[in-house]
Parts: structure tokens; C-alpha cells; sequence
């Protein structure tokens, strides 16, 4: 188990203001091959993140001189594909979903065992990874251009910048055009799971998805009830 003089797995800023939580979450990641870098503010957590280069962040919701929320939402002006993982002391739905609207990849509901943050980390890093060693992919969506490697969605009237969801989400779609797929489908390839509250956060995405397609008529993301979305492209 113990990794500490072994390749390390990738470099963590984790931000918790209880100094036992904080301590003995550092030190597990530490043990099981990480470097982690641990803050006890909001403040020090943007601090550090933008001195150094990470492959990861987790953040306690609940911090002081800034809250987890807006440190994440900082973090994501400088970087929007960085993985964030919250840890909250509640299980609020709105507390959930406000963290899944700013960006972030999963929340952890304390106490929680080291072994299942570990997992998290473990499957979140894995799509990122997967994502930055795909081949450049240009795909056609009715009149639109979508380079999924560089964000990019434009046509002759329009561009627009994604973000890694939004092109991960419109990369899924565009590889099953006029096909129905399943929420649960759609959640385990982009998110990874599916939880209830990853799938509120997937229709804001839809939603985003829908305004960026509506200048071209042939194309419609439709809801089938019950099973879930279908995007057609009328010939």
C-alpha cells in the first residue's frame, strides 16, 4: 500500500479547514502515491493554485475568507478543466447542485472513508487522462463545425468556446445522431455515474447545449420521456 517513494500519481490541492480532516486526508493521498499540497483557507487555497500546477483540487465548501464555492469558481476562471471534488459537512440538495452548476466533477458528503475519496480521484483522473490523449476529433453537426480537442463549436454565423462538459456531452451526441440514448448512458460516459444530482446538473448542460445548435433549424436535442434525449439532424 504504502507508495511514498514510488512514481507520484498526480498533484493535489487539497483546501480543509479542520486540521485533523486536513492532516489525515494529506497524509492517506500521500501514502497512496499523491503530492498534495493542503490549505486551511479559501484564501490560501487560491494562493497556492495559482503558484503551482495541479492535476487536481479538493475543496471543503464550508471554508473561511472564502468559501468553497467562490474559490472553485475562481480556480475554474484561470482553468476551466481542472477536476474539483467538494467535501461537505451537509447533504443539501441545493449545496449539491450549486457545486455541480459551478463545474465541479463530485462531492463527497463528510464523514466519508479515505478509501472511497480515493476511488473518486482515481476515475476522475482516468477520463481526464483519457481526454488529453484523444486524436484531434472534428465532427459535423447539420452546419456546425465541432472540434472536440479544442472546445470549439462555429458555423458560417456563429462560434462558441465550450467548456470540457459541454464538449463532452455534444461529443456523445454527435457520435449517436438521431439515435435515442439513455440518462443513465449519457451520466456514466461524461460524469462517470449516475447520480440523481450529476443528472440535474447534465439537463443545465443540455440547456446550454440548445441555445449554442438554435441558430441551425435542422437540428433538435428532443426529450423522450422516460428514457431519456435524442438529438436529430434532418437531412
Amino acid at each position: 500500500m504504502n507508495n511514498r517513494l514510488g512514481m507520484k500519481k498526480g498533484k493535489i490541492l487539497l483546501v480543509e479547514d479542520d486540521p485533523n480532516l486536513g492532516l489525515i486526508t494529506q497524509d492517506y493521498l500521500e501514502m497512496i502515491g499523491y503530492e498534495v499540497i493542503l490549505e486551511i483557507d479559501g484564501a490560501k487555497g487560491l494562493e497556492s493554485y495559482l503558484s503551482n500546477s495541479f492535476d487536481l483540487c479538493i475543496l471543503d465548501v464550508m471554508l473561511p475568507k472564502k468559501d468553497g464555492f467562490t474559490l472553485a469558481a475562481d480556480i475554474k476562471k484561470t482553468n476551466s478543466d481542472i477536476p474539483i471534488i467538494f467535501l461537505t459537512a451537509k447533504a443539501l440538495k441545493d449545496d449539491k447542485i450549486t457545486g455541480l452548476k459551478i463545474g465541479a466533477d463530485d462531492y463527497i458528503t463528510k464523514p466519508f472513508h479515505t478509501e472511497e475519496l480515493s476511488l473518486r480521484i482515481e476515475a476522475i483522473l482516468k477520463r481526464v487522462n483519457r481526454t488529453k490523449h484523444n486524436f484531434n476529433i472534428i465532427l459535423s453537426v447539420g452546419n456546425y463545425q465541432f472540434d472536440y480537442l479544442n472546445l470549439s463549436l462555429k458555423s458560417e454565423i456563429a462560434e462558441y468556446s465550450l467548456t470540457r462538459k459541454e464538449a463532452d456531452l455534444l461529443k456523445f451526441f454527435a457520435e449517436n445522431i438521431n439515435q435515442v440514448v439513455t440518462r443513465e448512458n449519457m451520466l456514466k460516459q461524461v460524469w462517470g455515474d449516475d447520480d440523481y444530482f450529476l443528472g440535474r446538473s447534465m439537463d443545465v448542460f443540455i440547456s446550454r447545449l440548445r441555445k449554442y445548435l438554435k441558430d441551425d433549424p435542422t437540428i433538435l436535442i428532443q426529450n423522450i420521456h422516460g428514457t431519456g434525449f435524442k438529438l436529430t439532424v434532418e437531412e
